[in-house]
C-alpha cells in the first residue's frame, strides 16, 4: 500500500515559489473546485468560467514569487481569480450591461434567509441576473468588496453600485419566492 503525503496549502505555496510542477499540480487539485465555483458566479456560462479559471492559475503561477505572505495564501488566490473573472467578463463584452442609475429604482433593504436554498439553486438564480446586477451582487455580497471598490473596479459611481445591489437583491427575492411556489402576499403577510 502506497501512502501519499498530504500537503498544506502553505507547503504547496513554498513548492510553487520554487517552481515545483508537482506542487503546482497539487495546489490546483486542492483549490480548483472552489475557484471554479467562484468563476461560475461571475461568468455567463460554463465555458467562460473554465477560461477564467485557467487564466487565473496561469497568473497565480507566474506571480507567485511576488506573494509576500501577507494575509492567507488562499485569499490571495481568490483575489486573483475574482480579478481574472472580471477581466474575462469585460473582454467578452463590448461594454458592461449595467443598468443606468436613473433606470434602476432603490429597493428597501429586505432581509431574506438564503440558507434555505441549495447552493446550486442559488448559483443558478445569480447567473440569471443581468450582467451588472450579477457582478455587483457577487463583488459585494460574496467577495466583500465595498461600494467604493466596486465603483472603481467597474468604472461606475458608488450610487450605481448601491442601486445595482438593491435591485439584484429584490430580483433574487422575487425569484426565490416564485421558485418555492409561494406568492408574495403570503410570504409578507
Amino acid at each position: 500500500m502506497k501512502l501519499t503525503k498530504t500537503y498544506t496549502i502553505d507547503d504547496l505555496m513554498v513548492g510553487c515559489k520554487a517552481g515545483d510542477r508537482k506542487a503546482q499540480e497539487q495546489l490546483y487539485q486542492q483549490t480548483s473546485a472552489k475557484m471554479f465555483a467562484l468563476c461560475l458566479r461571475y461568468a455567463r456560462d460554463r465555458m467562460e468560467a473554465e477560461d477564467s479559471l485557467q487564466m487565473g492559475y496561469i497568473k497565480i503561477f507566474k506571480s507567485i514569487k511576488d506573494y509576500r505572505s501577507e494575509g492567507s495564501f488562499e485569499g490571495w488566490i481568490r483575489r486573483i481569480m475574482v480579478n481574472t473573472a472580471i477581466e474575462s467578463y469585460r473582454k467578452n463584452l463590448k461594454s458592461l450591461n449595467l443598468v443606468q442609475l436613473e433606470d434602476a429604482y432603490e429597493q428597501p433593504a429586505v432581509g431574506f434567509d438564503y440558507s434555505k436554498l441549495e447552493m446550486q439553486d442559488l448559483l443558478k438564480l445569480i447567473q440569471q441576473l443581468a450582467d451588472g446586477y450579477r457582478l455587483v451582487f457577487n463583488m459585494y455580497i460574496i467577495e466583500g468588496y465595498s461600494h467604493k471598490e466596486i465603483a472603481q473596479t467597474l468604472g461606475i459611481s458608488e450610487g450605481a453600485s448601491k442601486s445595482q445591489l438593491s435591485r439584484a437583491r429584490a430580483i433574487l427575492k422575487e425569484r426565490i419566492i416564485k421558485m418555492e411556489g409561494l406568492n408574495y402576499a403570503k410570504y409578507t403577510g
